[in-house]
């Protein structure tokens, strides 16, 4: 399709509608605060505290007893490195003069929106990260780890994959399944969604001493506790009106209050490599986690920054702690090509510290 085609009376109006769910921040971000390294190697340092264990006793005049250190692993890997671009070519030139001397009082703003090839490949870089960090707050049966595979320009694939939990110690101690089909949320009349997330509290606070102050869902998920029956009479309890209004608020404000947990509903979507619209956190898991950080985004050094930050033909900047946006026109033909590229993956130094619930 090129700008003859855009540019139409009717098509002028639809074509740049906002997306509700780009204006939704990233919640990860928080989570997982960005850093910088140089290179790509990551090393990180996960260390498993629990809870405090009392001294031994000991008789006076006696040597002391060696207490051996809570296990300590030193998680290395090369972290994943991706690169997209766009181009604006002279017959592209030609029809934006076009569209700039028309009278539509739209075409400018169209105009920008269809240019702005900068902000198209930051706002792709950023979903990267993001997808990463949901997909370690989600691990799907357990499995504590990252997955993007996909395929370069060359038809070859490209396969990132990281093992968070190589021995299984994590999951062990730090996820729940619920198998029984009339205690899966799935099953409105018997769940018990409420029973259920105390004893993954619980659990978490038994294993590592701290007690989690956020569950993170889909809506979805959440709409599985609003359905549930249980969980619909505690509400309904609540409430000495004779007709109240089952809402989601209320739902909301019930689980908050009886558990002491804030409910975060994650909807924010994205587009992976195919096209498809995907939601950054799947249904039908519940992360359970601290307020405050879990872990760290790191961003290693792009070929771009390490090679072209000093080339008087390529205009390189750094966005967003190690996004590297790279500018190149050529002569003949003459072009304009906009590179980005990251080297990012997520740390996760405290995830002894979250709890995961499967439940349905």
């Amino acid at each position: 399709m090129n700008l003859r085609d855009i540019f139409t009376a009717e098509s002028i109006a639809a074509n740049f509608t906002e997306a509700a769910s780009n204006t939704i921040p990233y919640f990860g971000a928080g989570l997982f605060p960005p850093a910088k390294k140089q290179g790509l190697d990551l090393k990180w340092i996960k260390g498993h505290r629990g809870l405090a264990v009392s001294l031994a006793p000991s008789n006076f005049d006696s040597k002391s007893k060696f207490r051996d250190r809570v296990g300590v692993q030193i998680a290395e890997t090369e972290m994943a490195f991706f690169r997209e671009s766009m181009l604006v070519k002279e017959a592209d030139e030609q029809e934006i003069m076009r569209v700039q001397d028309s009278n539509d009082p739209y075409a400018a703003h169209v105009l920008e929106h269809i240019y702005d090839d900068t902000a198209t490949l930051i706002n792709g870089a950023d979903v990267v990260p993001e997808r990463m960090r949901m997909q370690l707050l989600a691990p799907i049966g357990g499995n504590m780890g990252i997955s993007i595979v996909a395929a370069d320009t060359e038809g070859k694939p490209v396969n990132y994959t990281y093992n968070y939990d190589p021995d299984g110690t994590w999951k062990a101690e730090h996820y729940m399944q619920i198998v029984t089909a009339d205690d899966k949320w799935s099953a409105a009349a018997t769940c018990d969604p409420m029973k259920d997330l105390e004893a993954a509290l619980d659990a978490q606070e038994q294993a590592a001493g701290n007690r989690p102050e956020i569950a993170l869902m889909s809506k979805p998920t959440f709409n599985l506790i609003k359905n549930s029956a249980k969980v619909r009479s505690g509400v309904l309890a609540q409430n000495t009106t004779a007709n109240v209004n089952y809402t989601s608020k209320k739902v909301q404000e019930y689980v908050e209050e009886e558990l002491n947990i804030k409910l975060v509903i994650y909807t924010k979507k994205f587009k992976d490599e195919s096209g498809a619209t995907k939601a950054f956190y799947p249904d039908n898991i519940i992360a359970l986690l601290p307020n405050g950080a879990i872990g760290k985004t790191y961003y290693g050094t792009t070929p771009e920054e390490r090679t072209l930050m000093g080339d008087t033909n390529a205009d390189v900047s750094i966005v967003n702690t190690g996004v590297a946006v790279t500018v190149t026109t050529t002569t003949d033909p003459v072009n304009t090509k906009t590179t980005v590229s990251e080297i990012v993956l997520p740390s996760f130094e405290g995830m002894d510290n979250m709890y995961v619930l499967e439940v349905a």
